[in-house]
């Protein structure tokens, strides 16, 4: 007898079981598709591999993280495999900032990202790194080409899209001609340029001033940048002066070493216009201790950038190990590397290691142009304009082509950058930036890779021009130290912090500060070093103008005064420098508090102000105070300042605002407190203090009920993990596949725990400590690291974002851990 399936239904329900039964099918089928496309290409961690183009084996062990470390007997094997494996777990990522850094996005993505390109293409970014290239030294090529070998190498091993990674099967939908091209030294050496990009010091603050003098008067904007608060927040370098053409650190400042530019600010440090610059929410933490502070008796250096977040994470951890050191392979090196880029960019060798933070010079300028024709006006003449064509093909749509013009200056940009416009009789805005002329970045990396001192981790920072950063530094000898490296400008008249008048030439570039001017440390009197942003040094000792646009030093004071208490107890730990990293105190809270306090507030509002009674300032995930106390501080800025700047220049938050808000408390008639969109009435300070308390009550009861003791402020303020490409395509089932949360976090913007938010969009977290570190100098292997995110950049892989609950934590994993996979390469 022959088995009916559903004979024992009524026939409606038969043909919906067999409806049912095909959906099911077809289901199974397409998930049996999407994991089989997801999985094909997860990297091979074992076993053996054929790698033409090695000159000996090379062995890639990798932990439970996914985190590899490389050992290879010559330089070149070493970054070829450097290459495979960034490729193995990363090739989509590199692919896709190569398309950035080139203004080649619309190749990939269509007509939707033709704005970008003009942009990039416009600065010039490739074009720079063309000169660059041939500039560096020899054996910093050859290490950029091994690891193109290696790039390649698994490129053509892996042929289609399925086994290169999800992104590109789902890029095939829409752009199914695509195919990526082999990479080269240029593409490395590209990504350079987006790094100095994102770390280019004050020109949005530079954008935010002249945008406020639309609406204000230049006085009252300049109200909004305060002079750094030097007698509270000590700077990074104390001690030292130029002498003789170098900075000593035992040298004392000249009497009258006061240059005219600093005349006007030297009585009185509340005229000078600062702030964060590298732009809100982008900073880091850094800092060094001494063996006299600690219990082994040798250094602790600690460091945690903070950068935008990203899915995966901008980092990559690796170790690259030379498997016996010698001239030809020095190379013993673990720590946080860039994909798409050889070397490791932040990390330990067997005898140093350092840490970077933005020093935020100001490297780049606006320059008003008067443009007629082909010609711009320069002093008495009218020079030609620079011209180029740049083409830039459309996936699905014709070729777009257009012409860059450039002055002396640089390129004109206010055609392709919106806040970017012209005023003031001019009719034209170039940029001019260090980063557009060619530099030599590339060989300090590998030439800090291999330091085995002070004196060479110097001489290898001399060549880290863009983006200049604050190096800190400590060896296994017990040395620590400090150093500014970078291409600083020096202007024949102004200071940078408003746009000039181009065609007058009085401010002009006319040099840049030499390497050995610029501030250096080595084993400071206090025993530890901080950098976190703040101030290098006071212009009151240092004559040659870094910027007048730091952050506050609410970090690094924070920091130095966390290191004061734990050293006056005793020796510390590496226990201690974790501990330090998650400190979540809010520094403003101490100064805004008792002003809330004092308000007057009725109904619900004072049962939330309430919760401020007592509180500590901490801002942890579960805190009600930290959530009602932002959400005032977010409503006050708005209430403020709102009605008085345009949308561009409002407040993000920060601790700028902090200085600019302190000051205010003091002068409770001060217009700014005035709302001006209440013709009838003039506010005060107690007003808006009024205002924004209620204010803060009711977005939060609204959001997380009237219960004001059940509020948490990781319920706001949460992090979600979105990739850079297609996590941002706006279509809800493909943003799914590749982002991950939202989950709440603790901290906020200018905690020492630097989760950064905007005040005029949410408490939704735009900047975090992208990674964290920590070196004990007496047992490198001792030595402790998290990433954002995690090792791989394939959804869905195990390793995907494996780190990110225990970076919410704060917590810490071994830099060398147990290897459980071994992958070796032959040739």
């Amino acid at each position: 007898m022959r088995l009916r399936p559903y004979a024992w239904m009524p026939w409606p329900l038969r043909w919906l079981a067999r409806v049912l039964t095909v959906l099911l099918v077809l289901a199974l089928v397409l998930a049996g598709v999407l994991v089989y496309t997801v999985r094909r290409s997860f990297p091979q961690v074992d076993g053996t591999l054929r790698l033409p183009g090695l000159s000996g084996n090379v062995d890639i062990k990798r932990d439970r993280w996914g985190i590899p470390q490389i050992y290879a007997d010559t330089a070149e094997d070493l970054f070829m495999a450097q290459g495979y494996v960034h490729a193995q777990d990363r090739f989509w990522e590199m692919d896709f900032r190569r398309h950035v850094t080139a203004g080649r996005l619309s190749e990939m993505f269509g007509k939707s990202t033709i704005d970008d390109d003009k942009a990039i293409r416009t600065m010039g970014w490739r074009r720079v790194a063309e000169q660059e290239l041939p500039q560096l030294a020899e054996p910093t090529r050859r290490y950029l080409d091994a690891y193109a070998k290696g790039v390649n190498a698994w490129l053509s091993a892996n042929p289609d899209a399925s086994s290169r990674s999800l992104e590109y099967s789902i890029l095939k939908l829409q752009n199914s001609s695509y195919a990526p091209e082999p990479w080269t030294a240029l593409d490395s050496i590209s990504w350079l340029k987006a790094m100095a990009w994102d770390l280019r010091s004050n020109m949005d603050e530079e954008i935010d001033r002249a945008l406020a003098a639309t609406k204000l008067p230049r006085q009252r904007v300049e109200q909004l940048y305060p002079g750094y608060p030097f007698d509270e927040h000590a700077p990074i370098v104390t001690q030292g002066a130029i002498r003789h053409g170098r900075f000593e650190a035992s040298a004392r400042p000249a009497p009258t070493g006061t240059p005219a530019l600093f005349q006007s600010a030297a009585g009185t440090l509340d005229r000078i216009p600062s702030t964060l610059g590298s732009g809100e929410g982008i900073g880091s933490n850094s800092w060094v201790v001494s063996g006299e502070h600690t219990k082994s008796g040798k250094p602790l250096l600690a460091n945690d950038p903070h950068l935008s977040p990203a899915m995966p994470s901008v980092w990559y951890q690796a170790g690259l190990h030379c498997r016996r050191l010698s001239d030809a392979c020095p190379f013993d090196v673990t720590g946080f590397t860039f994909s798409g880029l050889p070397g490791v960019v932040i990390g330990h060798t067997d005898k140093i290691a350092w840490g970077f933070t933005n020093l935020g010079p100001d490297v780049a300028d606006l320059f008003l142009e008067q443009v007629k024709g082909d010609t711009y006006r320069y002093k008495d003449q009218w020079p030609k304009l620079t011209t180029r064509q740049e083409t830039i093909k459309v996936a699905g749509g014709d070729p777009v082509t257009i012409t860059v013009r450039t002055t002396r200056h640089g390129p004109l940009i206010n055609d392709v950058i919106g806040d970017v416009k012209p005023s003031d009789g001019a009719n034209a805005v170039a940029l001019q930036w260090t980063a557009l002329t060619p530099g030599r970045t590339a060989d300090a990396i590998f030439e800090m890779n291999k330091a085995t001192s002070w004196q060479e981790f110097r001489q290898a920072a001399a060549s880290f021009e863009v983006p200049a950063q604050n190096l800190i530094y400590a060896d296994t000898d017990g040395t620590i130290g400090y150093q500014a490296p970078g291409r600083i400008p020096v202007r024949a008249k102004g200071d940078g912090t408003w746009p000039v008048p181009g065609w007058t030439g009085e401010y002009d570039w006319v040099s840049t500060i030499p390497y050995d001017e610029l501030p250096s440390v080595r084993d400071p009197d206090a025993g530890y070093i901080v950098t976190a942003n703040n101030a290098v040094i006071d212009p009151r000792r240092y004559e040659p103008l870094l910027t007048w646009d730091w952050a506050y030093g609410y970090r690094s004071q924070r920091i130095l005064d966390r290191l004061k208490q734990e050293t006056d107890k005793g020796k510390i730990d590496a226990a201690t420098m974790t501990a330090v990293q998650r400190d979540t105190r809010n520094g403003f809270a101490q100064t805004l508090v008792p002003e809330l306090l004092k308000i007057d507030v009725a109904g619900p509002a004072a049962q939330a102000r309430d919760l401020l009674k007592g509180w500590d300032g901490a801002q942890d995930q579960d805190s009600a105070p930290a959530a009602y106390f932002n959400a005032v501080w977010r409503h006050l800025l708005k209430l403020t300042f709102d009605d008085d700047l345009p949308a561009g220049a409002r407040p993000g938050g920060g601790d700028r605002w902090y200085e600019v808000v302190g000051r205010l408390l003091d002068t409770p008639d001060d217009p700014f407190w005035d709302d001006t969109t209440t013709e009838q009435v003039k506010e005060t300070r107690d007003d808006i203090l009024r205002q924004a308390l209620a204010s803060g009550y009711q977005e939060l009861a609204d959001r997380l009920g009237t219960d004001v003791k059940a509020w948490h402020w990781g319920d706001v303020h949460q992090l979600t993990l979105t990739n850079g490409s297609l996590g941002t395509s706006g279509i809800a089932p493909i943003e799914a596949l590749f982002n991950r949360g939202p989950f709440g976090v603790p901290g906020s913007k200018d905690a020492v725990d630097a989760t950064g938010w905007n005040a005029q969009k949410g408490y939704e977290v735009t900047a975090v400590p992208s990674m964290r570190m920590v070196v004990d100098l007496s047992d490198l292997s001792k030595s402790q690291w998290i990433n954002l995110t995690g090792a791989s950049g394939h959804a869905f892989h195990d390793n995907y974002w494996d780190q990110a609950p225990l970076w919410t934590k704060g917590d810490l994993l071994p830099m060398q851990s147990e290897p459980v996979h071994t992958l070796r390469l032959h040739p």
